[in-house]
């Protein structure tokens, strides 16, 4: 239910959908929707986690390894990529946008905060361990997370390049910038 309601947010626009158009796509009754959910904003909210969730479980499999920051950082940096290729990373970057109630707005903003200060700790600890050469990590975070968020703004799952294939190549961006081979 929660991807089919991630489709149609990302299809149709979180205001032009119902959960009559969520039940629909499912081929069920509304009140089989309403068995799960309390409602539209409740739903959006459940995309958003699930999202993110993918990310958060990144930092979890990563707590206690031994590789150094920068490492740790490209494999969630991966990982963020292909949940915001997924089909909840419309409900990701744009939920907060929506209407919705103060104390779902308020988890929300909570559930971006965790990934933001995970990645900060991230770079700070490859600047510690020389893996990540001296920066500034929030605004090393925020780059991070604009250009990755900003993949689901031009994504559509049929594209060319798997989510995979778009993780490395903003990673490799981010990894190597534009300096020419030869300068590297």
């Amino acid at each position: 239910m929660i991807r089919a309601a991630a489709r149609a947010f990302r299809e149709r626009g979180y205001h032009n959908t119902s959960l009559d158009d969520v039940a629909a796509d499912l081929g069920v009754t509304k009140p089989i929707v309403y068995h799960y959910v309390g409602n539209k904003q409740q739903l959006l909210f459940e995309c958003f986690r699930t999202g993110v969730d993918q990310i958060r479980s990144a930092f979890a499999e990563l707590e206690g390894s031994r590789a150094d920051g920068r490492t740790r950082l490209l494999a969630v940096m991966r990982r963020y990529a292909e949940a915001i290729c997924s089909d909840f990373g419309w409900c990701m970057v744009r939920a907060e946008d929506q209407d919705l109630d103060p104390e779902l707005s308020g988890r929300i903003k909570a559930l971006k905060s965790e990934i933001d200060q995970g990645l900060r700790r991230l770079i700070r600890e490859g600047i510690e361990d020389g893996s990540i050469r001296e920066c500034d990590p929030k605004m090393t975070s925020f780059a991070i997370a604009g250009a990755l968020n900003w993949i689901a703004h031009w994504h559509r799952g049929r594209d060319a390049l798997s989510p995979s294939e778009i993780a490395a190549r903003f990673i490799d961006v981010f990894e190597n910038g534009l300096r020419p081979r030869n300068e590297r």
